[in-house]
């Protein structure tokens, strides 16, 4: 049933298509799809079955697609961490994916039904979601919609510790006040995250600090999640003292370490500025004893006096509490053991590592000659018009043409690069 339809809409695809003038387009889709079919046909499956689920299934065309909510019982709790920025990744799922895929279906990659190989809507995860409860720090005015009202704080801390005083001090001098406040920080032992608003700045800074002797480090959107943790490890270890970052430095970061976070050009609105993104990043430095932050500003913004307010106000609660029930706030120290466990992802990097090594050394390639190189261009052509990869083919057949034409082939085979290190740095 489910080829019939597949076949039903192939047809009705590639009229249209024809119709329009895009043979190319109407060829690929229709070897492509053929080929599908056989592999379903002979073996059960084939490459990107995913994008026929609308036909396995038997779903209408723009019903949603069956997802893990459908088998948890009636009355389950949805718990959303870090709300303001996680719901707003669930209602972009739908759009990107589907941007992406209408590109695929245009150039004859896929199907129209792919589109139905998607993610939940957001109005869709909020019809399943029966209950749920929205965590964070920061909480957008989306997550105070749908709770109608209904927040309960959490702004005491069992240890004692309090939200880090902010100081607004003047851009002008603002590297050196920095470093002063830098070497403050070494003497006690302390850590010290900075935020810029480019990355040209972050590296800037991060060359100036390393020239005067700061043990620093930059870390950079290019950086994937395990290097990340890496570089966090070294700062909790004492490996460096200052981190530099961007907008890295927010949701999800256990410092207890740092004692200083310094905001440079805060009076900048915008994303980066905001006062959800400015309680965050001050937030970073609430798990020392003697954390502060500084903001570097020629004036008060609106987001710099709502996150100054707001952090005020709940020192003024936790301040309270400890005087009222005799608590002495104490940073929370842990053992290198301890911060090697918690960052212990890390050690990820250095298994793959071990584990992607050359099959052979690369002084075992030699000079390739014209009639080799031929031989083995002309076996991956067939290869691919057997696969019925028929753009490749036509790659492979004209390379090989050239070649034959030019008479000489190329200077050695490019030889592997060794796995140890990423590319860039």
């Amino acid at each position: 049933r489910a080829v019939t339809l597949i076949r039903a809409e192939l047809q009705e695809r590639l009229t249209l298509l024809r119709e329009q003038g895009k043979l190319l387009e109407a060829q690929r889709l229709e070897s492509r799809t053929n080929f599908d079919i056989e592999m379903m046909l002979e073996i059960g499956t084939c490459a990107g079955i995913e994008n026929y689920s609308r036909h396995l299934s038997g779903r209408a065309a723009g019903e949603r697609p069956a997802c893990l909510f459908d088998y948890f019982p009636e009355d389950f709790l949805v718990v959303v961490d870090e709300s303001h920025v996680t719901l707003p990744q669930i209602a972009g799922m739908f759009n990107g994916d589907r941007a992406r895929k209408l590109t695929l279906v245009e150039y004859g990659f896929r199907l129209p039904s792919a589109l139905d190989n998607r993610p939940l809507m957001f109005d869709e995860f909020l019809a399943l979601t029966p209950r749920a409860v929205f965590v964070s720090a920061t909480p957008a005015e989306l997550e105070l919609q749908l709770s109608d009202g209904v927040v309960v704080e959490q702004i005491i801390r069992p240890t004692g510790l309090i939200d880090p005083e902010i100081e607004v001090r003047p851009v002008r001098g603002q590297v050196d006040d920095l470093l002063n406040e830098i070497r403050i920080r070494e003497r006690r032992g302390e850590r010290v995250l900075v935020t810029t608003l480019t990355k040209r700045m972050a590296e800037d800074l991060s060359d100036y600090l390393q020239q005067v002797g700061v043990r620093v480090r930059y870390m950079h959107s290019d950086i994937d999640a395990i290097e990340r943790m890496e570089i966090i490890r070294g700062l909790r270890l004492g490996e460096f003292d200052v981190l530099v970052g961007i907008n890295l430095l927010r949701e999800g970061l256990d410092l207890p370490e740092v004692s200083l976070v310094a905001i440079l050009d805060a009076d900048q609105e915008g994303f980066l500025r905001s006062d959800r993104s400015l309680i965050q990043t001050v937030g970073r430095a609430a798990r020392n004893v003697h954390g502060r932050a500084i903001f570097y500003a020629d004036r008060i913004t609106g987001s710099m006096q709502r996150c100054i307010e707001e952090t005020a106000r709940r020192r003024e609660m936790q301040v309270e509490h400890n005087r009222l029930n005799g608590i002495t706030p104490t940073t929370v120290t842990k053992s290198v053991d301890q911060v090697r466990f918690s960052t212990r992802v890390a050690d990820a990097r250095t298994t793959e590592r071990q584990d992607r090594r050359v099959a052979e050394p690369s002084r075992g390639y030699a000079v390739m000659d014209t009639e080799t190189l031929q031989r083995m261009l002309e076996e991956q052509m067939r290869e691919a018009a057997a696969a019925m990869d028929f753009e490749l083919a036509a790659q492979l057949r004209d390379q090989l043409f050239e070649l034959r034409a030019r008479g000489s082939a190329p200077a050695t085979k490019p030889q592997p690069a060794v796995s140890g290190s990423r590319g860039g740095r």
